[in-house]
């Protein structure tokens, strides 16, 4: 969960444009849209959804394992190198 005020007010802005994308595509179901156009829709709130779980994700394994008194050299690297990762999956 992001407690800083900046990452609060980020996180709050990409769940309220997700809101957006979602109302947008039930107006489009309701107008008969076609479906090329409903799946592209899809495919953008997917993608703002996945970008949304990349960076809570991000945030919960730097607070868990980057801040800890006794965690070891590199991890922020690690932390990095598997966030990296996760993005290239959730594209």
């Amino acid at each position: 969960m992001p407690h800083s005020p900046q990452e609060k007010k980020r996180v709050i802005t990409r769940l309220r444009r997700i809101r957006g994308q979602a109302e947008a595509l039930e107006r489009a179901v309701e107008a008969g849209t076609d479906c090329g156009s409903l799946l592209q829709q899809l495919a953008a709130l997917r993608g703002a959804t996945n970008g949304l779980m990349a960076e809570v994700l991000d945030s919960h394994l730097r607070e868990t394992f980057g801040t800890a008194q006794d965690a070891k050299p590199g991890m922020a690297s690690e932390i990095e190198q598997l966030m990296r990762l996760v993005r290239s999956y959730l594209k």
